[in-house]
């Protein structure tokens, strides 16, 4: 959406006015909202026009992400040309060019194949920005933390605000040459024991869509997989 304007697009402002009861629809229901921008959206770009234009496009979803409800801006480390450590220093500074609006909104992500936990965390405790944990990409790519360990340093970014977690199940299975791509549903043995009974916001991450949400909610109130672990 670089290069648009809500104000210009929507003259008579019907497509604000159904952001806005969409927004209060998502209060009404108790849903908490979040925004996870393409990927073309990368901060810590060494060419100044994407950087430029990754900036413009996380303002632009920031003021629709206002006018919806939504608290946060999900999105990845980016590049990680010239090295993990010249990559944070670059996404450091592109932090630094967001607007208030979407600088409170951020969170990044870990994900399946760059950026782990640990390359992550002391970037989200010096900038404030937290960390949105990504169990299957953490078990995709690992850092030498635990599941559990990872939880616990990744829910303390936040500080007072309830943590965002992704959950999601290999596609293919945790055997194939490449787990990465996501399944319909969750298995529930990949629902890391270390989330229950905590306060999280859980986004699952499933080709399904609400009949995997269903689905895992049914599973883990009754302790059993959501279908038949021996034919999925």
């Amino acid at each position: 959406m670089t290069g648009y304007a809500l104000d210009t697009l929507d003259r008579k402002g019907a497509i604000r006015g159904a952001f806005e009861r969409a927004g209060a629809l998502a209060r009404e229901r108790n849903v908490r909202l979040s925004f996870h921008p393409d990927q073309f959206v990368v901060l810590n770009s060494e060419r100044a026009d994407v950087v430029r234009a990754s900036v413009e496009e996380l303002d632009f979803q920031a003021a629709i992400a206002e006018l919806i409800g939504a608290d946060t801006l999900v999105f990845h480390g980016g590049s990680t040309a010239g090295g993990i450590a010249a990559s944070l220093e670059r996404l450091e500074r592109g932090l630094a060019l967001l607007s208030d609006r979407a600088r409170s909104r951020a969170a990044l992500e870990n994900d399946d194949h760059r950026f782990a936990p640990a390359d992550l965390l002391p970037l989200c405790r010096r900038t404030g920005v937290p960390l949105v944990y990504d169990a299957h990409h953490h078990r995709c790519h690992p850092d030498g933390t635990s599941v559990e360990e990872a939880t616990e340093l990744a829910a303390a970014t936040w500080g007072d605000r309830e943590p965002w977690t992704h959950i999601s199940s290999p596609r293919d299975g945790w055997s194939s040459s490449n787990p990465r791509p996501h399944a319909d549903y969750i298995d529930l043995r990949d629902f890391p024991a270390a989330w229950r009974g905590r306060r999280i916001t859980v986004d699952v991450e499933a080709k399904a869509k609400e009949r995997a949400v269903r689905a895992l909610m049914g599973a883990l109130k009754n302790g059993r997989p959501p279908f038949d672990l021996t034919t999925a």
